[in-house]
Protein backbone atom coordinates (compact mmCIF):
# COMPACT_ATOMS: atom_id res chain seq x y z
CA UNK A 1 0.00 0.00 0.00
CA UNK A 2 3.14 2.47 0.77
CA UNK A 3 4.69 1.47 -2.65
CA UNK A 4 0.86 2.21 -4.30
CA UNK A 5 0.85 5.73 -2.63
CA UNK A 6 4.73 6.73 -3.15
CA UNK A 7 3.67 5.68 -6.63
CA UNK A 8 0.80 7.72 -6.97
CA UNK A 9 2.21 10.76 -5.15
CA UNK A 10 4.92 10.69 -8.09
CA UNK A 11 2.69 10.73 -10.76
CA UNK A 12 0.86 13.47 -9.14
CA UNK A 13 3.95 14.90 -8.77
CA UNK A 14 5.13 14.85 -12.77
CA UNK A 15 1.53 15.84 -13.51
CA UNK A 16 1.95 19.13 -11.55
CA UNK A 17 5.55 19.59 -13.14
CA UNK A 18 4.38 18.95 -16.59
CA UNK A 19 1.14 21.58 -15.94
CA UNK A 20 3.77 24.41 -14.70
CA UNK A 21 5.97 23.58 -17.40
CA UNK A 22 2.62 23.86 -19.65
CA UNK A 23 1.59 27.29 -18.09
CA UNK A 24 5.10 28.56 -18.26
CA UNK A 25 5.45 27.69 -21.30
CA UNK A 26 2.34 28.97 -22.30
CA UNK A 27 2.92 32.45 -20.66
CA UNK A 28 6.50 33.23 -22.35
CA UNK A 29 5.09 31.76 -25.74
CA UNK A 30 1.79 33.54 -26.88
CA UNK A 31 2.69 36.89 -25.61
CA UNK A 32 5.45 36.00 -27.93
CA UNK A 33 3.25 35.32 -30.88
CA UNK A 34 1.13 37.98 -29.92
CA UNK A 35 3.98 40.76 -30.27
CA UNK A 36 5.26 39.32 -33.18
CA UNK A 37 1.71 39.07 -34.67
CA UNK A 38 0.98 42.64 -34.11
CA UNK A 39 4.22 43.55 -35.15
CA UNK A 40 3.33 42.10 -38.89
CA UNK A 41 -0.10 44.44 -38.71
CA UNK A 42 1.98 46.95 -37.60
CA UNK A 43 3.79 46.90 -40.72
CA UNK A 44 1.63 46.02 -43.09
CA UNK A 45 -0.84 49.08 -41.81
CA UNK A 46 2.41 51.46 -41.88
CA UNK A 47 2.98 50.23 -45.53
CA UNK A 48 -1.31 50.60 -46.18
CA UNK A 49 -0.65 54.41 -44.47
CA UNK A 50 1.87 55.53 -46.26
CA UNK A 51 0.53 54.50 -49.67
CA UNK A 52 -2.45 56.64 -48.74
CA UNK A 53 -0.58 59.78 -47.43
CA UNK A 54 1.40 59.82 -50.56
CA UNK A 55 -1.97 59.83 -53.08
CA UNK A 56 -3.65 62.88 -50.25
CA UNK A 57 -3.71 66.04 -50.75
CA UNK A 58 -3.73 66.48 -46.56
CA UNK A 59 -0.51 66.38 -45.21
CA UNK A 60 -1.52 63.52 -42.84
CA UNK A 61 0.70 62.10 -40.12
CA UNK A 62 0.07 59.60 -37.31
CA UNK A 63 0.52 59.86 -33.73
CA UNK A 64 0.23 56.57 -31.65
CA UNK A 65 -0.74 59.63 -28.80
CA UNK A 66 -2.36 63.45 -29.26
CA UNK A 67 -0.44 65.60 -27.18
CA UNK A 68 -3.83 67.77 -26.06
CA UNK A 69 -7.24 67.13 -26.08
CA UNK A 70 -8.63 66.07 -29.64
CA UNK A 71 -11.89 65.27 -31.22
CA UNK A 72 -12.36 63.70 -34.61
CA UNK A 73 -13.18 66.60 -37.36
CA UNK A 74 -15.91 63.59 -38.61
CA UNK A 75 -17.28 61.91 -35.63
CA UNK A 76 -16.68 64.46 -33.11
CA UNK A 77 -15.96 61.71 -30.69
CA UNK A 78 -12.76 62.45 -28.32
CA UNK A 79 -9.46 59.96 -29.82
CA UNK A 80 -6.49 59.62 -28.13
CA UNK A 81 -4.19 58.20 -31.47
CA UNK A 82 -5.10 58.79 -35.32
CA UNK A 83 -4.22 61.13 -37.92
CA UNK A 84 -3.91 64.99 -38.29
CA UNK A 85 -2.69 67.23 -41.39
CA UNK A 86 0.20 69.62 -40.53
CA UNK A 87 -1.19 72.01 -43.10
CA UNK A 88 -4.99 72.61 -42.38
CA UNK A 89 -5.04 71.23 -38.36
CA UNK A 90 -7.54 68.60 -39.47
CA UNK A 91 -7.73 65.49 -36.90
CA UNK A 92 -9.50 61.92 -37.22
CA UNK A 93 -9.27 58.32 -35.71
CA UNK A 94 -8.19 55.98 -38.78
CA UNK A 95 -11.83 54.60 -39.16
CA UNK A 96 -12.79 58.25 -40.27
CA UNK A 97 -9.56 58.69 -42.15
CA UNK A 98 -10.76 58.44 -45.45
CA UNK A 99 -13.83 60.22 -45.14
CA UNK A 100 -12.06 63.07 -43.59
CA UNK A 101 -9.41 62.61 -46.88
CA UNK A 102 -12.79 63.01 -49.50
CA UNK A 103 -14.78 65.39 -47.43
CA UNK A 104 -12.46 68.05 -45.79
CA UNK A 105 -10.80 70.47 -47.97
CA UNK A 106 -7.33 70.80 -47.27
CA UNK A 107 -5.56 74.58 -47.28
CA UNK A 108 -4.85 75.12 -51.14
CA UNK A 109 -1.46 76.50 -52.02
CA UNK A 110 -3.09 77.70 -55.11
CA UNK A 111 -6.22 79.33 -55.70
CA UNK A 112 -8.47 82.58 -57.47
CA UNK A 113 -8.95 85.11 -55.12
CA UNK A 114 -12.77 86.92 -54.93
CA UNK A 115 -14.01 89.51 -57.41
CA UNK A 116 -12.39 91.96 -55.53
CA UNK A 117 -8.68 90.57 -55.10
CA UNK A 118 -9.20 89.07 -51.22
CA UNK A 119 -8.77 85.84 -49.83
CA UNK A 120 -12.17 84.41 -47.86
CA UNK A 121 -11.55 82.64 -44.45
CA UNK A 122 -10.87 78.99 -44.76
CA UNK A 123 -12.49 77.70 -41.79
CA UNK A 124 -11.61 74.45 -39.70
CA UNK A 125 -13.70 73.01 -37.06
CA UNK A 126 -12.58 72.54 -33.41
CA UNK A 127 -8.95 71.44 -31.98
CA UNK A 128 -8.24 74.71 -31.97
CA UNK A 129 -4.84 75.58 -29.94
CA UNK A 130 -4.61 76.40 -26.71
CA UNK A 131 -5.46 79.99 -25.00
CA UNK A 132 -7.13 80.96 -28.51
CA UNK A 133 -9.20 83.73 -27.94
CA UNK A 134 -12.28 84.53 -30.07
CA UNK A 135 -12.31 87.19 -32.72
CA UNK A 136 -16.15 88.32 -31.72
CA UNK A 137 -16.67 88.49 -28.30
CA UNK A 138 -12.48 88.56 -27.45
CA UNK A 139 -13.68 85.49 -24.92
CA UNK A 140 -11.14 81.97 -24.69
CA UNK A 141 -12.16 79.38 -27.85
CA UNK A 142 -12.00 75.57 -27.28
CA UNK A 143 -12.63 75.22 -23.99
CA UNK A 144 -15.09 72.65 -24.14
CA UNK A 145 -14.92 68.66 -23.80
CA UNK A 146 -16.37 68.62 -27.34
CA UNK A 147 -15.31 69.52 -31.13
CA UNK A 148 -16.12 72.86 -31.33
CA UNK A 149 -15.23 76.48 -32.77
CA UNK A 150 -13.79 77.26 -35.60
CA UNK A 151 -10.15 78.18 -37.05
CA UNK A 152 -9.22 80.14 -40.21
CA UNK A 153 -6.05 77.90 -41.45
CA UNK A 154 -4.57 81.22 -43.07
CA UNK A 155 -4.93 84.09 -40.76
CA UNK A 156 -5.34 81.98 -37.48
CA UNK A 157 -8.29 83.87 -36.23
CA UNK A 158 -10.30 82.01 -33.94
CA UNK A 159 -14.07 82.39 -33.70
CA UNK A 160 -16.61 80.73 -31.44
CA UNK A 161 -19.59 78.74 -32.81
CA UNK A 162 -22.07 80.64 -31.81
CA UNK A 163 -20.28 83.79 -32.64
CA UNK A 164 -19.34 82.74 -36.20
CA UNK A 165 -23.32 84.07 -37.83
CA UNK A 166 -22.14 87.61 -36.10
CA UNK A 167 -18.64 87.92 -38.56
CA UNK A 168 -19.73 90.46 -41.43
CA UNK A 169 -19.78 89.16 -45.03
CA UNK A 170 -17.47 91.79 -45.75
CA UNK A 171 -14.82 90.90 -43.60
CA UNK A 172 -11.92 89.29 -45.26
CA UNK A 173 -8.68 87.14 -44.72
CA UNK A 174 -5.76 89.40 -44.14
CA UNK A 175 -3.25 86.18 -43.83
CA UNK A 176 -2.90 87.36 -39.94
CA UNK A 177 0.19 88.75 -38.34
CA UNK A 178 2.61 87.38 -40.83
CA UNK A 179 0.86 88.36 -44.13
CA UNK A 180 4.00 89.66 -44.94
CA UNK A 181 6.17 86.19 -45.10
CA UNK A 182 3.34 84.22 -46.45
CA UNK A 183 2.42 83.61 -50.43
CA UNK A 184 -1.40 84.08 -51.13
CA UNK A 185 -3.01 81.14 -53.15
CA UNK A 186 -4.71 83.93 -55.58
CA UNK A 187 -0.43 85.44 -55.86
CA UNK A 188 0.39 81.84 -57.38
CA UNK A 189 -2.90 81.60 -59.47
CA UNK A 190 -2.08 84.77 -61.12
CA UNK A 191 1.61 84.02 -61.89
CA UNK A 192 0.39 80.74 -63.28
CA UNK A 193 -2.22 82.47 -65.55
CA UNK A 194 1.33 84.96 -66.72
CA UNK A 195 1.85 84.51 -70.72
CA UNK A 196 5.08 86.27 -70.09
CA UNK A 197 6.84 85.23 -66.96
CA UNK A 198 9.20 88.56 -66.28
CA UNK A 199 10.43 90.19 -63.07
CA UNK A 200 7.96 93.37 -64.29
CA UNK A 201 5.27 91.48 -63.79
CA UNK A 202 5.80 88.98 -60.55
CA UNK A 203 6.55 93.10 -59.48
CA UNK A 204 2.73 94.12 -60.48
CA UNK A 205 1.43 90.93 -58.72
CA UNK A 206 3.66 91.51 -55.56
CA UNK A 207 2.11 95.22 -55.31
CA UNK A 208 -1.33 93.38 -54.01
CA UNK A 209 0.65 91.75 -51.05
CA UNK A 210 1.62 95.50 -49.95
CA UNK A 211 5.09 97.13 -49.93
CA UNK A 212 6.28 95.48 -47.17
CA UNK A 213 5.72 91.54 -48.77
CA UNK A 214 9.14 89.44 -48.38
CA UNK A 215 8.14 86.04 -48.31
CA UNK A 216 10.16 82.99 -46.80
CA UNK A 217 10.66 80.13 -47.96
CA UNK A 218 11.51 77.05 -45.36
CA UNK A 219 14.47 74.81 -46.03
CA UNK A 220 14.73 71.86 -43.12
CA UNK A 221 17.06 69.34 -42.94
CA UNK A 222 15.26 66.71 -40.93
CA UNK A 223 18.36 65.13 -40.48
CA UNK A 224 20.52 67.44 -38.69
CA UNK A 225 21.33 67.53 -35.05
CA UNK A 226 18.81 66.37 -32.26
CA UNK A 227 16.25 65.75 -35.19
CA UNK A 228 13.87 68.44 -34.64
CA UNK A 229 12.97 69.41 -38.36
CA UNK A 230 10.39 66.99 -39.08
CA UNK A 231 7.87 68.35 -36.06
CA UNK A 232 9.23 72.40 -37.30
CA UNK A 233 8.12 71.78 -41.13
CA UNK A 234 4.63 71.07 -39.68
CA UNK A 235 4.65 74.21 -37.55
CA UNK A 236 5.60 76.14 -40.26
CA UNK A 237 3.32 74.62 -42.96
CA UNK A 238 0.60 75.62 -40.61
CA UNK A 239 1.48 79.57 -40.81
CA UNK A 240 2.83 79.55 -44.04
CA UNK A 241 1.64 78.51 -47.66
CA UNK A 242 2.77 74.69 -47.31
CA UNK A 243 4.36 75.17 -50.86
CA UNK A 244 7.04 77.88 -49.27
CA UNK A 245 8.34 74.75 -46.78
CA UNK A 246 10.75 72.09 -48.15
CA UNK A 247 12.03 69.24 -46.43
CA UNK A 248 15.65 68.46 -48.11
CA UNK A 249 15.86 64.80 -47.39
CA UNK A 250 13.31 64.79 -50.10
CA UNK A 251 13.73 67.50 -52.57
CA UNK A 252 17.25 69.26 -52.06
CA UNK A 253 17.97 73.05 -52.36
CA UNK A 254 18.64 73.52 -55.83
CA UNK A 255 15.71 72.35 -56.91
CA UNK A 256 13.43 73.70 -53.86
CA UNK A 257 15.27 77.61 -54.66
CA UNK A 258 13.71 77.69 -58.02
CA UNK A 259 10.36 78.96 -56.23
CA UNK A 260 12.37 82.20 -55.74
CA UNK A 261 12.12 82.65 -59.86
CA UNK A 262 8.52 83.39 -59.44
CA UNK A 263 8.73 85.86 -56.78
CA UNK A 264 9.11 89.44 -56.98
CA UNK A 265 13.34 89.81 -57.46
CA UNK A 266 15.28 90.95 -53.85
CA UNK A 267 12.30 90.46 -51.58
CA UNK A 268 12.57 86.68 -50.79
CA UNK A 269 14.11 85.47 -47.40
CA UNK A 270 15.14 81.79 -47.07
CA UNK A 271 15.14 80.24 -43.50
CA UNK A 272 17.76 77.20 -43.22
CA UNK A 273 16.68 74.89 -40.43
CA UNK A 274 19.65 72.64 -39.76
CA UNK A 275 23.38 72.45 -38.67
CA UNK A 276 26.93 74.39 -40.67
CA UNK A 277 26.77 71.86 -43.28
CA UNK A 278 23.01 72.82 -44.41
CA UNK A 279 23.72 76.07 -44.63
CA UNK A 280 26.96 75.13 -47.09
CA UNK A 281 24.75 73.21 -48.82
CA UNK A 282 22.58 75.65 -49.40
CA UNK A 283 24.54 78.75 -50.35
CA UNK A 284 26.01 76.06 -53.02
CA UNK A 285 22.61 76.07 -54.58
CA UNK A 286 22.61 79.98 -54.61
CA UNK A 287 25.64 80.12 -56.34
CA UNK A 288 24.27 77.48 -58.77
CA UNK A 289 21.57 80.15 -59.41
CA UNK A 290 23.96 82.79 -60.08
CA UNK A 291 25.92 80.86 -62.81
CA UNK A 292 22.11 80.66 -64.61
CA UNK A 293 22.15 84.15 -64.47
CA UNK A 294 19.58 84.37 -62.11
CA UNK A 295 20.71 87.00 -59.82
CA UNK A 296 18.51 89.18 -59.13
CA UNK A 297 16.40 86.24 -57.80
CA UNK A 298 18.91 85.52 -54.96
CA UNK A 299 17.65 85.44 -51.46
CA UNK A 300 18.53 86.39 -47.95
CA UNK A 301 19.61 83.34 -45.82
CA UNK A 302 18.15 82.91 -41.69
CA UNK A 303 19.89 80.32 -39.80
CA UNK A 304 17.72 78.46 -37.10
CA UNK A 305 20.45 76.36 -35.85
CA UNK A 306 19.44 72.88 -35.51
CA UNK A 307 23.02 71.07 -36.01
CA UNK A 308 25.85 70.50 -33.30
CA UNK A 309 28.92 73.21 -33.83
CA UNK A 310 26.24 75.97 -35.27
CA UNK A 311 29.43 78.63 -35.63
CA UNK A 312 27.97 80.38 -38.60
CA UNK A 313 24.77 80.45 -36.87
CA UNK A 314 26.10 82.27 -33.48
CA UNK A 315 28.20 84.59 -35.49
CA UNK A 316 25.24 85.87 -37.05
CA UNK A 317 23.63 86.23 -33.43
CA UNK A 318 21.14 83.16 -34.20
CA UNK A 319 22.23 81.49 -31.45
CA UNK A 320 24.04 78.06 -30.80
CA UNK A 321 21.45 75.77 -30.66
CA UNK A 322 17.85 75.55 -31.00
CA UNK A 323 15.77 73.06 -28.77
CA UNK A 324 11.99 74.77 -29.06
CA UNK A 325 12.69 77.40 -26.23
CA UNK A 326 10.58 80.17 -28.40
CA UNK A 327 7.83 79.34 -30.50
CA UNK A 328 7.56 79.13 -34.66
CA UNK A 329 5.74 82.69 -34.21
CA UNK A 330 8.89 84.42 -32.52
CA UNK A 331 11.21 82.42 -35.07
CA UNK A 332 9.08 84.23 -37.99
CA UNK A 333 9.19 87.74 -36.27
CA UNK A 334 12.75 87.67 -36.10
CA UNK A 335 12.94 86.79 -39.73
CA UNK A 336 10.92 90.21 -39.89
CA UNK A 337 12.96 92.23 -37.85
CA UNK A 338 16.94 91.23 -39.56
CA UNK A 339 19.22 92.88 -41.30
CA UNK A 340 21.02 92.37 -44.48
CA UNK A 341 25.09 91.88 -44.24
CA UNK A 342 27.21 90.16 -46.90
CA UNK A 343 29.56 87.38 -45.92
CA UNK A 344 32.47 86.10 -47.33
CA UNK A 345 32.79 82.52 -48.55
CA UNK A 346 36.04 80.93 -50.11
CA UNK A 347 37.30 78.63 -52.52
CA UNK A 348 39.40 75.39 -51.39
CA UNK A 349 41.61 74.05 -54.10
CA UNK A 350 43.20 70.72 -52.91
CA UNK A 351 45.90 69.74 -55.59
CA UNK A 352 47.53 66.01 -54.88
CA UNK A 353 51.37 66.14 -54.91
CA UNK A 354 52.17 63.67 -57.81
CA UNK A 355 48.26 63.71 -59.44
CA UNK A 356 49.33 66.45 -61.85
CA UNK A 357 46.72 64.88 -64.29
CA UNK A 358 43.80 64.75 -61.76
CA UNK A 359 41.76 67.46 -61.54
CA UNK A 360 42.17 69.35 -58.15
CA UNK A 361 39.71 68.93 -55.74
CA UNK A 362 37.60 72.53 -54.93
CA UNK A 363 35.66 73.07 -52.21
CA UNK A 364 33.41 75.81 -50.79
CA UNK A 365 33.91 77.40 -47.59
CA UNK A 366 31.80 79.58 -45.01
CA UNK A 367 33.46 79.17 -41.84
CA UNK A 368 37.12 77.47 -41.64
CA UNK A 369 39.71 75.19 -42.55
CA UNK A 370 41.91 72.97 -40.36
CA UNK A 371 44.69 70.50 -40.33
CA UNK A 372 45.70 68.99 -36.96
CA UNK A 373 43.55 67.72 -33.92
CA UNK A 374 40.05 69.47 -34.58
CA UNK A 375 40.29 68.13 -37.72
CA UNK A 376 41.33 64.71 -36.42
CA UNK A 377 38.58 64.70 -33.88
CA UNK A 378 35.79 65.63 -36.48
CA UNK A 379 37.38 62.47 -39.05
CA UNK A 380 36.96 60.39 -35.76
CA UNK A 381 33.22 61.43 -35.31
CA UNK A 382 32.09 61.83 -38.97
CA UNK A 383 33.51 57.76 -38.89
CA UNK A 384 31.54 56.38 -36.02
CA UNK A 385 28.73 58.45 -37.28
CA UNK A 386 28.33 57.05 -40.97
CA UNK A 387 28.59 53.09 -38.83
CA UNK A 388 25.76 53.79 -36.37
CA UNK A 389 23.95 57.13 -37.58
CA UNK A 390 21.06 56.37 -35.34
CA UNK A 391 23.23 56.67 -32.13
CA UNK A 392 24.07 60.48 -32.89
CA UNK A 393 20.42 61.92 -32.49
CA UNK A 394 21.56 64.09 -29.85
CA UNK A 395 23.40 67.05 -29.63
CA UNK A 396 24.50 66.53 -25.99
CA UNK A 397 25.84 62.74 -27.41
CA UNK A 398 27.54 64.39 -30.42
CA UNK A 399 28.96 67.02 -28.19
CA UNK A 400 30.41 63.88 -25.85
CA UNK A 401 31.80 62.36 -28.24
CA UNK A 402 33.65 64.92 -29.55
CA UNK A 403 35.20 65.14 -25.82
CA UNK A 404 36.63 61.70 -25.81
CA UNK A 405 37.59 61.52 -29.18
CA UNK A 406 39.56 65.17 -28.02
CA UNK A 407 40.88 63.40 -24.49
CA UNK A 408 42.14 59.91 -26.21
CA UNK A 409 44.30 62.65 -28.43
CA UNK A 410 45.87 64.68 -25.74
CA UNK A 411 47.49 61.23 -25.00
CA UNK A 412 48.36 59.89 -28.31
CA UNK A 413 49.13 63.52 -29.94
CA UNK A 414 48.73 61.76 -33.58
CA UNK A 415 49.59 65.14 -34.91
CA UNK A 416 52.62 66.31 -33.09
CA UNK A 417 55.50 68.06 -35.28
CA UNK A 418 53.04 69.74 -37.35
CA UNK A 419 55.22 72.19 -37.86
CA UNK A 420 58.27 70.23 -39.90
CA UNK A 421 55.31 68.13 -42.32
CA UNK A 422 53.99 71.55 -43.75
CA UNK A 423 54.76 75.26 -44.90
CA UNK A 424 52.70 78.31 -44.79
CA UNK A 425 51.99 81.12 -47.12
CA UNK A 426 50.14 84.23 -46.54
CA UNK A 427 49.69 86.16 -49.58
CA UNK A 428 52.84 84.78 -50.83
CA UNK A 429 55.05 85.60 -48.12
CA UNK A 430 56.69 82.36 -46.08
CA UNK A 431 55.33 82.37 -42.33
CA UNK A 432 57.77 80.23 -40.14
CA UNK A 433 56.14 78.44 -37.48
CA UNK A 434 56.92 77.41 -34.04
CA UNK A 435 56.08 73.58 -32.83
CA UNK A 436 52.19 73.28 -33.50
CA UNK A 437 49.68 70.56 -34.24
CA UNK A 438 47.28 72.12 -35.77
CA UNK A 439 46.48 75.20 -38.16
CA UNK A 440 43.18 76.88 -38.36
CA UNK A 441 41.93 79.14 -40.74
CA UNK A 442 38.49 81.43 -39.79
CA UNK A 443 36.56 82.96 -41.74
CA UNK A 444 34.10 83.98 -38.92
CA UNK A 445 34.67 84.67 -35.18
CA UNK A 446 33.10 81.43 -33.58
CA UNK A 447 34.53 78.03 -33.87
CA UNK A 448 34.70 74.67 -32.22
CA UNK A 449 31.35 75.09 -30.82
CA UNK A 450 31.12 78.78 -29.97
CA UNK A 451 34.59 79.45 -28.77
CA UNK A 452 36.11 82.84 -30.21
CA UNK A 453 39.12 81.67 -31.28
CA UNK A 454 41.04 84.75 -33.02
CA UNK A 455 39.77 87.14 -29.73
CA UNK A 456 41.62 83.95 -27.12
CA UNK A 457 41.44 85.22 -23.78
CA UNK A 458 40.64 88.81 -24.61
CA UNK A 459 44.04 89.97 -23.18
CA UNK A 460 45.92 91.14 -25.64
CA UNK A 461 45.40 93.29 -28.67
CA UNK A 462 44.60 91.73 -32.06
CA UNK A 463 43.30 93.06 -35.57
CA UNK A 464 39.82 93.50 -35.71
CA UNK A 465 37.69 90.92 -37.56
CA UNK A 466 34.93 91.20 -40.26
CA UNK A 467 32.45 89.39 -41.71
CA UNK A 468 33.26 91.36 -45.45
CA UNK A 469 36.55 92.29 -45.07
CA UNK A 470 38.08 89.85 -47.42
CA UNK A 471 40.35 88.66 -45.29
CA UNK A 472 40.95 85.23 -43.43
CA UNK A 473 42.61 84.70 -39.65
CA UNK A 474 45.10 81.96 -39.18
CA UNK A 475 46.13 80.51 -36.23
CA UNK A 476 48.24 77.67 -34.72
CA UNK A 477 47.63 75.40 -31.61
CA UNK A 478 49.94 73.59 -29.90
CA UNK A 479 47.38 70.26 -29.15
CA UNK A 480 44.10 68.94 -27.97
CA UNK A 481 44.92 70.27 -24.40
CA UNK A 482 45.50 73.40 -25.85
CA UNK A 483 42.70 73.99 -27.99
CA UNK A 484 40.34 72.82 -24.57
CA UNK A 485 42.08 75.67 -23.00
CA UNK A 486 41.06 77.91 -25.63
CA UNK A 487 37.50 77.26 -25.77
CA UNK A 488 36.97 78.17 -22.04
CA UNK A 489 39.09 80.97 -22.17
CA UNK A 490 42.40 79.78 -20.28
CA UNK A 491 45.15 80.03 -23.21
CA UNK A 492 45.67 82.17 -26.30
CA UNK A 493 45.85 80.94 -29.70
CA UNK A 494 49.13 81.12 -31.74
CA UNK A 495 47.90 83.89 -34.49
CA UNK A 496 49.99 83.73 -37.33
CA UNK A 497 47.89 86.33 -39.23
CA UNK A 498 45.44 87.77 -41.32
CA UNK A 499 45.61 87.64 -45.22
CA UNK A 500 43.63 87.80 -48.43
CA UNK A 501 45.03 84.18 -50.15
CA UNK A 502 46.29 81.02 -47.67
CA UNK A 503 48.98 78.46 -48.93
CA UNK A 504 49.44 75.48 -47.36
CA UNK A 505 52.09 72.70 -48.38
CA UNK A 506 51.76 69.78 -46.93
CA UNK A 507 54.90 67.66 -47.81
CA UNK A 508 55.11 64.20 -46.28
CA UNK A 509 52.86 61.70 -44.67
CA UNK A 510 48.75 62.41 -44.32
CA UNK A 511 47.07 64.43 -42.36
CA UNK A 512 43.20 64.57 -41.12
CA UNK A 513 41.63 68.08 -42.48
CA UNK A 514 38.28 69.80 -42.45
CA UNK A 515 36.19 72.24 -44.31
CA UNK A 516 33.07 73.27 -42.31
CA UNK A 517 33.13 69.89 -40.06
CA UNK A 518 33.33 68.06 -43.64
CA UNK A 519 36.43 66.13 -42.62
CA UNK A 520 39.15 63.84 -45.02
CA UNK A 521 42.43 62.35 -44.41
CA UNK A 522 44.85 64.22 -46.65
CA UNK A 523 48.40 62.79 -48.25
CA UNK A 524 50.95 65.43 -49.77
CA UNK A 525 49.39 68.14 -51.08
CA UNK A 526 48.88 72.12 -52.09
CA UNK A 527 45.80 73.54 -50.27
CA UNK A 528 44.99 77.27 -51.78
CA UNK A 529 42.57 78.83 -50.31
CA UNK A 530 41.40 81.86 -52.16
CA UNK A 531 38.13 84.73 -52.18
CA UNK A 532 34.70 83.08 -53.89
CA UNK A 533 32.00 85.07 -53.55
CA UNK A 534 29.65 87.10 -51.05
CA UNK A 535 26.39 85.93 -50.10
CA UNK A 536 23.65 88.01 -48.05
CA UNK A 537 22.67 86.82 -45.06
CA UNK A 538 20.31 87.91 -41.98
CA UNK A 539 21.60 88.85 -39.18
CA UNK A 540 20.24 88.77 -35.91
CA UNK A 541 21.11 92.26 -33.22
CA UNK A 542 17.92 92.33 -31.06
CA UNK A 543 19.66 90.41 -28.47
CA UNK A 544 23.33 89.18 -27.96
CA UNK A 545 24.93 86.46 -27.82
CA UNK A 546 25.53 84.31 -24.49
CA UNK A 547 29.35 85.68 -23.92
CA UNK A 548 28.94 89.01 -25.28
CA UNK A 549 29.57 91.90 -22.97
CA UNK A 550 28.72 95.52 -23.51
CA UNK A 551 32.33 97.10 -23.91
CA UNK A 552 33.37 94.46 -26.35
CA UNK A 553 30.03 95.49 -28.58
CA UNK A 554 30.84 99.17 -28.17
CA UNK A 555 34.66 98.43 -29.16
CA UNK A 556 33.66 96.62 -32.20
CA UNK A 557 30.98 99.08 -33.38
CA UNK A 558 33.17 101.84 -33.75
CA UNK A 559 35.06 99.82 -36.53
CA UNK A 560 31.85 98.37 -38.47
CA UNK A 561 31.02 100.28 -41.80
CA UNK A 562 27.21 101.84 -41.33
CA UNK A 563 25.80 99.12 -44.19
CA UNK A 564 26.83 95.97 -41.57
CA UNK A 565 25.28 95.16 -37.92
CA UNK A 566 26.84 95.33 -34.57
CA UNK A 567 29.50 92.49 -34.20
CA UNK A 568 28.88 90.43 -31.26
CA UNK A 569 32.81 91.12 -30.51
CA UNK A 570 35.62 92.75 -31.71
CA UNK A 571 36.67 89.42 -33.00
CA UNK A 572 33.71 87.34 -33.39
CA UNK A 573 30.90 87.74 -36.02
CA UNK A 574 32.70 90.24 -38.82
CA UNK A 575 28.81 91.27 -39.39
Amino acid sequence: MSMEGDEGNRDQSSREEWTLLFWTTLAVVVPVIITLWCSVQRSKRKIHMKDFFRKSKHGWHCTDLFNKPTYCCVCQQHILQGAFCDCCGVCADETCLRRADRSLVCKEIMAPSQTDGTLEHRWVRGNVPLCSVCAVCKEQCGNQPKLCDFRCVWCQTTVHDDCKPSLSDEERCELGEFRSLIIPPHYLHHVNKLRRRHPDEYSKLASACGSSWTPVLVLANTRSGNNMGEALLGEFRTILNPVQVFDLSELPPSKALQLCTLLPPGSVRVLVCGGDGTVGWVLDAIDTMKLKGQDQFIPRVMILPLGTGNDLSNSLGWGSGYAGEIPVEQVLRNVLEAEVVKMDRWKVQVASKGLYFRKPKVLSMNNYFSVGPDALMALNFHTHREKTPSFFSSRIINKAVYFMYGTKDCLVQECKDLDKRIELELDGERVALPSLEGIIVCNIGYWGGGCRLWEGMGDEPYPPTRLDDGLLEVVGVYGSFHCAQIQVKMANPVRLGQAHTVRLVLKTSRMPMQVDGEPWAQGPCTITITHKTQAFMLYHSAEQTDDDDESSTSEAESSAPHDSPKPAGPASARA
